[in-house]
């Protein structure tokens, strides 16, 4: 199982940016993904859940509304459009799935200036 997150960067506070996780090494149409960050000093925190087929998404209280999580399931990737950002929104970003056990990839740095 990999996963490969990237599109993280340097922002400044109402900018946009899009993340991606490239998967392999499993069944991924068949799983739910997740985006998580962990910003500087603070536990790593759930962002937002995509099922598995893509029809059914949440978000924590702090993105709804600025963030979307996607997926096509033909080229094994999952997306995080994140729209509206803020300082609050930087950290590292990554994307996990679960089956017998969790799956990370190595994250994507997001920094959002104020």
């Amino acid at each position: 199982v990999q996963l490969v997150e990237s599109g993280g960067g340097y922002v400044q506070t109402g900018g946009s940016l899009r993340l991606s996780c490239a998967a392999s090494g499993f069944s991924f149409s068949s799983y739910n993904m997740k985006w998580y960050r962990q910003a500087p000093g603070k536990e790593r925190e759930w962002v937002a859940t995509i099922n598995a087929y893509g029809g059914r998404t949440n978000y924590a209280d702090s993105v709804k509304g600025r963030f979307t999580i996607s997926r096509d399931n033909a080229k094994n990737t999952v997306y995080l459009q994140m729209n509206s950002l803020k300082p609050e929104d930087t950290g590292v970003y990554y994307c996990k799935t679960s089956f017998g056990k969790d799956y990370w990839g190595q994250g994507t740095q997001v920094t959002v200036s104020s």
